[in-house]
């Protein structure tokens, strides 16, 4: 990096170091919106409220691949860039090995806790047999998609983030094949989504198998000698992501379990077909997120201050201006996207309304979701955590449990807009709060 050409150059180096994150995060949401239009279109609103009613599941997985995986790579970098070669191969090893086991584990204690997160959610019987015979086939699959994702940390850390790039584009290529031949063709139903998804993993295992056997010059697999060090090392790295996707785990389980009480299946499911577009457009704000971070950390360690506060500033106009525009999107497609996934008047008429008051959060959660990437990037890690918590947990948590109580559906599709628009003021107190810390510094020097 240079700073001079990052000054002369700032949004265009904004966005070449943000479209790769972009498409490699769109890639990854493509497949989640491509599992609910088959469900939708072919199983039907039950179908979507079973799968919906167990993304809680899926977040803990995460949490714990991505807490076990960030914690190695961070461990077998340092070792890289110490040249010692052993060490960061025994750490790859044991960081695979721990994140195969402890996934496993997870599978099958989630596949004993079935009938009490169904008995809790106060799921219907269709929805419970639905649920069972999708999750008792995405247990295989989710362990190789934490090991999926482990792999590919491996391979960005070596320097080659081009396969795996293309290892994505085969998963979600696959994914869509198989989805249309299960269900349209062999009528499996919601259990044909889940086989889908598993055999995209298997075959992307196989693929990055392949690299690290055939194609990597830094990590190889290799006998390895348990570090109780480095294991407790992983553990405590990764904590800050555990805790991130602990967040969304908490938070889902909760608008599932009010939506549940307070709805029913109907809102489940208009809950879950809204929530693919705020999925696709939160994956485009990490994108920015993850390229802008680099190039702030770069400058503010080169104490360009004034730089730094511009190159958020400019994202955060870049992403504000974007959920402007997917707002008016929403605005202009509502009635459009209502029935696409689903046929069922009742539920197309909830997402028709709901999607247009849940959009308006879109023009605060990308600035909130920057300026915890800001905080993060200039080590202030309060602040960060502050934003993050606010939005991802105490405050949502607290409008969960409160508005659907009193405004049913319309309190739900309210719960996202009031929490970015309260975590919003957080978020520009702590950049005021930073502005005058920075020009001090200025002052100083």
């Amino acid at each position: 990096m240079n700073v001079d050409h990052i000054k002369n150059q700032r949004v265009k180096t904004i966005f070449q170091f943000s479209i790769p994150a972009i498409i490699a995060m769109v890639l990854t949401s493509l497949i989640t919106v491509t599992d609910g239009f088959f469900i939708g279109n072919y199983v039907g609103t039950d179908g979507i409220a079973a799968v919906n009613l167990g993304l809680p599941i899926i977040y803990l997985y995460l949490a714990v691949g991505l807490m076990i995986s960030v914690g190695g790579v961070a461990i077998a970098g340092i070792s890289l860039g110490e040249r010692n070669q052993k060490k960061c191969n025994n750490v790859f090893n044991q960081t695979l090995c721990t994140t195969a086991v402890v996934s496993w584990i997870l599978s099958l204690l989630v596949w004993l806790s079935f009938d009490t997160i169904l008995r809790i959610l106060n799921a219907d019987a269709q929805v419970a047999v639905y649920f069972k015979e999708y999750y008792m086939i995405m247990l295989f699959e989710l362990p190789i998609m934490v090991i999926n994702a482990s792999f590919g940390m491996f391979i960005r850390s070596e320097g080659n983030p081009q396969y795996f790039m293309k290892v994505n584009i085969l998963n979600v290529l696959l994914n869509i094949i198989l989805d249309y031949l299960f269900v349209n063709w062999f009528y499996l139903g919601v259990a044909g989504i889940a086989v889908a998804s598993l055999i995209s993993a298997t075959v992307t295992l196989l693929c990055l198998l392949y690299f690290f056997v055939k194609k990597s010059k830094v990590y190889k697999f290799r006998k390895f000698i348990f570090s109780a060090e480095v294991f407790k090392s992983t553990f405590l790295n990764g904590s800050s992501e555990f805790i991130g996707e602990m967040s969304l785990c908490i938070s889902m389980f909760a608008y599932n379990f009010v939506i549940m009480r307070h709805i029913g299946v109907d809102g489940i499911t208009a809950f879950a077909i809204v929530g693919y577009i705020s999925y696709i457009f939160s994956m485009i704000i990490i994108g920015f997120g993850q390229g802008a971070s680099p190039l702030i950390s770069f400058t503010y360690g080169a104490k360009e201050y004034t730089l730094t506060s511009d190159l958020r500033r400019i994202t955060n106009v870049i992403v504000f201006l974007v959920g402007a525009g997917v707002l008016l999107l929403v605005l202009c497609t509502s009635q459009w996207y209502s029935s696409l996934f689903i046929e069922n008047e009742v539920v197309e008429q909830m997402i028709c309304s709901g999607v247009k008051i849940f959009a308006v959060s879109f023009l605060f959660s990308g600035v909130n979701t920057i300026t915890s990437f800001y905080f993060t990037s200039i080590g202030r890690a309060l602040e960060s955590a502050i934003v993050s918590s606010a939005r991802g947990l105490v405050l949502l948590l607290i409008c969960i449990f409160t508005l659907p109580a009193v405004l049913g559906m319309i309190g739900v599709w309210l719960v996202s807009p009031i929490t970015e628009a309260l975590t919003l003021l957080i978020s520009l107190f702590f950049i005021c709060k930073e502005r005058k810390h920075m020009q001090l510094g200025l002052t100083q020097e």
